[in-house]
């Protein structure tokens, strides 16, 4: 499955990252995955790193409530947000609720 769905309090986000943009943003949806823009490179998980940091900011949520399920290595990445207090507009629209 893919996009942005709810299973229980827990958001799950499927993204495709690219890094070394200019800064941290949310793009739009690239057929079922997020396309988000890291400022930072794909070096040493900083990547990662700022994905978490970004999300954490945009959801209104602890660094610690999110998880990444898979892609710590791959441009693909599943994120797992436990009870975010805010979510972008542009996940709200895609999501499905399980």
């Amino acid at each position: 499955m893919a996009g942005a769905y709810y299973k229980g309090d827990v958001l799950h986000v499927h993204v495709v990252a690219q890094p070394k943009a200019s800064k941290s943003e949310i793009v739009d949806w690239q057929e079922d995955e997020l396309k988000v823009r890291l400022a930072a490179p794909p070096v040493d998980g900083a990547a990662n790193t700022a994905l978490i940091e970004a999300f954490a900011k945009w959801c209104k949520v602890r660094k610690s409530a999110i998880t990444l399920v898979n892609g710590q290595t791959s441009r693909h990445k599943h994120l797992a947000i436990d009870s975010p207090t805010q979510v972008p507009e542009v996940i709200t629209q895609r999501l499905n609720v399980l």
